[in-house]
């Protein structure tokens, strides 16, 4: 039996997808714990270049506090800054502490505009003991803000997440993830913050 004109027909969909509803929020993250820097230096970088490139090995330079002090922190101007990515970073990663809200949707639904933000406060150098590669002890000298806080701007998708929950992960980053060194994802205390208040 021949077909109908109809079966023949081949079915096609149509498929509708919303157009992108894009808001913008911006939050005050207040630190509740020192935040400590540790950018890679011209040196490091130098010596990771220079053991690709095959090169000899240069002896040892004698150490500097001060100068390994400067070059751990990020500075534009007269202006301490910390990668912005950092914090989105953070805010993704705290998707394994939240219900139903997985990394890739997140990913995808937010984004902290911009490469740096400014760092409100002033550090102050730190030292630390520290083991390297073989068990071997050495001294770390970084920058460390004692008491600090930034301004983000949020980007989302608002038909993704909502500004409530941009804050709550935000939250929940601070708390469980942080930045910087020794932050909780890397079992320190260092670098939590929350999303400030009214007023504050």
């Amino acid at each position: 039996m021949e077909k109908s004109v109809e079966q023949k027909k081949e079915r096609t969909e149509t498929i509708e997808l919303p157009p992108l509803k894009i808001a913008v929020l911006k939050l005050k993250l207040i630190g509740d714990s020192a935040l400590i820097c540790h950018k890679w230096s011209e040196k490091a970088k130098k010596q990771i270049l220079d053991k690709q490139m095959k090169k000899a090995k240069q002896a040892k330079e004698a150490k500097d506090p001060q100068k390994d002090y400067e070059e751990s922190l990020y500075k534009q101007g007269n202006d301490y800054v910390f990668p912005a990515i950092t914090f989105k970073l953070a805010a993704v990663n705290a998707c394994s502490h939240v219900d139903g809200v997985t990394k890739v949707l997140a990913r995808g639904a937010f984004h902290v505009v911009g490469e740096f933000v400014k760092i409100n406060g002033k550090p102050s150098m730190r030292e630390d003991m520290v083991r390297i590669g073989m068990g071997v002890a050495d001294i770390r000298y970084r920058g460390e803000f004692k008491k600090w806080s930034v301004e983000i701007e949020v980007r989302y998708n608002a038909n993704v997440m909502s500004a409530s929950q941009i804050v709550n992960l935000f939250n929940t980053a601070g708390f469980a993830i942080g930045v910087g060194e020794w932050s909780p994802r890397k079992n320190g205390l260092f670098g939590m913050f929350h999303v400030a208040t009214e007023g504050e």
